[in-house]
């Protein structure tokens, strides 16, 4: 073949091997980067799931602790619920025994003398006896200043005051009288309490007033008065005989108040039949 045909074949034949390699270059590129594109979604879709999985999963354990919450809400509420319910009962069986004890003790104080003549007269001679001792003859109430009987801001008896609560326990534990039954009721005035040796041992007037009632008691009781014959009470600062204007008034509303009782009176849930021997 002459030089000048081989030229043009030559020619055409490389332009057909160049056009089949373009041709097949271009889809091998396109189906990696396909390929490339499909791995990327499925990691996407991957990480998706699992981030959707967790989101389940934190939103399944929220639920829980929210349920929990709510239930121990609904527990905790009814605890609460029934201490109130328990506090209002409490409060209101108070208020009806403080009414009570109130109601007996005025009916004590307005009962007629129980002692008969003999011990009557055995309780005046006791009066003029101790000057700063008190009876009535028509209820039967005796009375004596608490500043008598303790030091100030103490419920510990004087050794003064002794043969005055021997003397009358002497009178309660003869004749007529061994029937009878005594209740002591301590009082203090308005003044509260401050010092610090006398607050450690009585916080309030309240704790003076029966601490002192209760000493009395202990006393009689030392004297020979059997102790299911007696009751204490204590009415802190609030049944004063007068107004607490001055140290003199004061003086008058410190006192101990002693109440001899008939055999069938019932003070603050007293039965006297469980009282007997």
């Amino acid at each position: 073949m002459p030089m000048s045909a081989r030229f043009p074949l030559i020619c055409v034949i490389g332009l057909f091997v160049c056009g089949q390699t373009a041709c097949n270059l271009v889809p091998a590129q396109a189906v990696r980067q396909s390929q490339f594109r499909s791995m990327q979604l499925y990691q996407q879709k991957q990480a998706v799931a699992m981030e959707r999985d967790q989101a389940s999963q934190l939103a399944s354990s929220l639920a829980s602790q929210k349920q929990q919450l709510e239930q121990r809400s609904a527990s905790m509420q009814s605890q609460l619920d029934t201490a109130n319910h328990r506090l209002n009962n409490l409060n209101a069986e108070r208020t009806q025994l403080q009414q009570r004890y109130v109601s007996l003790l005025n009916r004590a104080r307005n009962q007629p003398n129980p002692l008969s003549e003999a011990d009557t007269q055995r309780f005046l001679d006791l009066m003029n006896k101790y000057p700063n001792f008190e009876f009535d003859p028509q209820t039967g109430v005796s009375k004596f200043h608490s500043d008598v009987v303790f030091a100030s801001g103490s419920a510990q008896l004087k050794n003064s005051a002794k043969p005055l609560l021997q003397d009358l326990a002497a009178i309660m534990k003869q004749g007529d009288a061994q029937r009878l039954n005594i209740l002591v009721v301590g009082h203090t005035d308005d003044k509260p309490i401050v010092k610090r040796n006398t607050k450690s041992k009585h916080p309030t007037n309240w704790h003076l007033s029966t601490n002192r009632a209760a000493s009395v008691l202990l006393a009689l009781a030392k004297f020979g008065i059997k102790e299911n014959r007696m009751g204490a009470a204590g009415y802190s600062s609030f049944q004063p005989v007068v107004p607490n204007k001055n140290e003199q008034s004061r003086q008058q509303n410190r006192r101990v108040e002693i109440y001899v009782l008939a055999p069938d009176a019932v003070v603050a849930r007293w039965d006297p039949w469980m009282n007997r021997n």
